[in-house]
């Protein structure tokens, strides 16, 4: 198969000579004529050498690499990159695991398959797509999968309408390109959850928090914990085994409210520790102060671009020091930021700033980050995403 070409400016090809997987717009001379958006394209450098074949789209970033090498991307290709996925996260414990069936497959750049995530919740794989290319590509990446995987799914069920670029004008679609309606309870580390892939957040459950949640589970024992912005109430599942005391989950959707004492109930029925609000952030905080041995703070992204970067820190700054203020004296506050555009030493900063700002003592315990599953492509360290930390409050 002959793919058309992308030309580079002169000098332009330094970052992919260090591996990195994106092209930005700004570095392209020109393109043959007729390339679609979400085609496979060869780039040329400007001395008229082959660097790396990706998908092309419209916007800032251009091309997404999908190798360094003149290769075709077929069948074989989507089949070995899945088969390395899955093969390291077997090789850490994550896949193959009695006690845990809940787990990332694929993390884009990071398994080298840029714009592609699959998340494994029991017998059920949910497929995203966050370019256009992969979007043309999912069948023939379904086919792959269910390859590769050899039995372990039975269903791959896609969703991709709030993730592919608006701008590309294709039309949303969500639904099962193998298999049908599953069993949507999954297991995390022997806890059980419901899976909301149809109307849910990202794949249905944020599968890269299970190490912080696990960590959360060491310090529960004994302690009120308030759980904010709880979507499906992981944390508050993890407290309730831990030993805690009470545990309150707030969230601004009723929706995420009713899923959480629905987590609560399959895992602690008629457990009366657990108590689950309706109510903005802010206003409870406020109401609340001094109140709480523990506090969780996983707001979704205050940041998604670079243009709201201020204002993000802002938000961090004020909900953080919300935060200070709704602990007890010798609590301990989880908060974090899954902001990409928020890098960690931002994020710190504005916590500090909290600390300062609510005029309490404050150390670090642990600093936090995405769990193995969720992987760095050392060449691409714009894929480190989720900051935490985990601060002892004087």
């Amino acid at each position: 198969m002959s793919y058309k070409n992308v030309y580079l400016k002169r000098g332009k090809e330094e970052s992919l000579k260090r591996f990195h997987p994106w092209i930005f717009s700004g570095a392209i001379h020109h393109l043959d004529d007729d390339i679609q958006e979400g085609e496979i394209v060869r780039v040329i450098t400007a001395g008229g050498e082959f660097i790396a074949v990706g998908h092309y789209q419209i916007g800032s970033i251009a091309v997404r690499v999908l190798s360094f090498r003149d290769i075709v991307i077929d069948h074989d290709y989507w089949r070995s990159r899945l088969e390395s996925a899955l093969k390291m996260r077997i090789s850490i414990g994550i896949a193959d695991n009695d006690n845990n069936n809940t787990y990332r497959l694929c993390h884009g750049e990071a398994d080298n398959l840029p714009g592609l995530v699959i998340d494994c919740y029991g017998k059920t794989a949910v497929m995203q797509a966050h370019s256009v290319g992969m979007h043309l590509n999912r069948n023939e990446i379904c086919q792959a999968l269910i390859e590769v995987m050899d039995g372990r799914i039975e269903n791959v069920y896609y969703k991709s309408e709030t993730t592919l670029p608006y701008k590309a004008d294709l039309e949303e679609e969500s639904g099962f390109l193998y298999g049908q309606d599953a069993d949507n309870i999954a297991i995390e580390n022997g806890l059980k959850f419901h899976i909301d892939w149809l109307r849910g957040q990202k794949t249905g459950f944020f599968v890269d928090q299970r190490d912080n949640r696990s960590l959360l589970e060491k310090y529960s024992k004994g302690k009120s914990v308030l759980n904010m912005f709880c979507y499906t109430g992981g944390f508050s599942v993890y407290s309730m085994r831990g030993g805690a005391k009470l545990v309150h989950s707030v969230d601004s959707s009723a929706k995420a409210v009713e899923l959480v004492n629905q987590n609560i109930e399959l895992n602690f029925p008629g457990d009366k520790r657990h108590e689950a609000f309706c109510e903005d952030a802010f206003k409870y905080l406020d109401a609340n102060d001094d109140k709480y041995d523990l506090v969780i703070l996983d707001p979704p992204a205050f940041a998604k671009h670079r243009s709201v970067l201020r204002n993000a820190l802002k938000g961090y700054t004020r909900l953080n020091m919300k935060g200070f203020q709704s602990i007890k004296r010798g609590g301990i506050l989880f908060t974090f930021s899954c902001s990409q555009a928020v890098n960690k030493d931002q994020f710190r900063a504005a916590v500090f700033t909290a600390a300062a700002q609510a005029h309490r003592k404050v150390r670090i315990l642990h600093q936090l980050h995405q769990p193995a599953d969720h992987p760095i492509n050392i060449y691409h360290p714009e894929g480190e995403y989720l900051k935490g930390l985990v601060l002892y409050v004087e």
